[in-house]
């Protein structure tokens, strides 16, 4: 656990922001003037180049697509959103894990999240970008955690728990439909590697505190066979020298 982990989460966010965190939002918003930039500049080759194209991944094998895709985005909103996410539900995570687990887990879900969508349809040339699968991987995360916390949607209190249940039931059912420039099959894989993730961290951590207890287990009934052999050999030793 991080030595600065702290539970308690402020009126607004989680407070200060985490290094990682910091670090992910500063490659994103570099990411999103060079963007800027080359649409002034009158192309589209940063997009293009660097977007998530599943048929450039598989028939041309542009796999840095995979990773490049998670930090450009498609408009000011976008990115505000995702990074507003990214520093609300990612901090807390980070401050509990440490930073390089933490690192990733987010590139985990980013990844996952174009891999998903790279298998079920890999000669589409529709190009996706942003960083909603990873964060959404990362609220996933966050509800098993925390899953009481409240949050305000729009003007409602929720618990994060429920947020994340409808956010993955409207995940699911779009998912299902074609077309809109919202690609959630890409938010639903970030989504299924977090759930994975965490369900295979837990299952780890139980077999650990077993094996723990069992060796634990072990060394003390170790020690209580030492313990009593050597007892009853100096009982031995007393009886012999009480006899002469």
């Amino acid at each position: 656990m991080s030595r600065y982990y702290r539970s308690s989460f402020g009126a607004f966010g989680p407070g200060g922001i985490s290094p990682v965190v910091k670090t992910l939002i500063i490659i994103s918003s570099t990411a999103f003037l060079l963007q800027i930039f080359d649409s002034i500049a009158g192309g589209a080759t940063f997009i293009s180049k660097f977007g998530l194209v599943p048929y450039q991944v598989t028939h041309r094998f542009y796999l840095w697509q995979l990773v490049t895709y998670i930090f450009l985005h498609g408009g000011f909103l976008h990115i505000l959103f995702n990074m507003l996410g990214l520093w609300m539900f990612g901090t807390d995570l980070e401050r509990l894990w440490g930073s390089r687990p933490f690192a990733k887990f987010f590139f985990i879900c980013g990844i996952g999240g174009a891999v998903s969508k790279t298998l079920l349809n890999p000669a589409s040339q529709q190009t996706t970008i942003g960083a909603s699968g990873a964060i959404l991987g990362i609220l996933v995360a966050y509800a098993f955690l925390f899953p009481d916390r409240m949050i305000i949607l729009y003007i409602f209190p929720i618990k994060v728990k429920w947020f994340v249940i409808g956010t993955a039931a409207f995940t699911v059912l779009s998912s299902i439909q074609d077309g809109g420039s919202t690609d959630y099959r890409v938010h639903l894989g970030g989504m299924l590697c977090a759930l994975l993730y965490m369900k295979g961290r837990r299952v780890v951590t139980d077999l650990k505190w077993h094996y723990d207890r069992w060796h634990r287990n072990r060394l003390r009934r170790k020690f209580d066979v030492y313990y009593n052999e050597r007892h009853r050999d100096d009982d031995q030793e007393r009886w012999r020298r009480w006899k002469n």
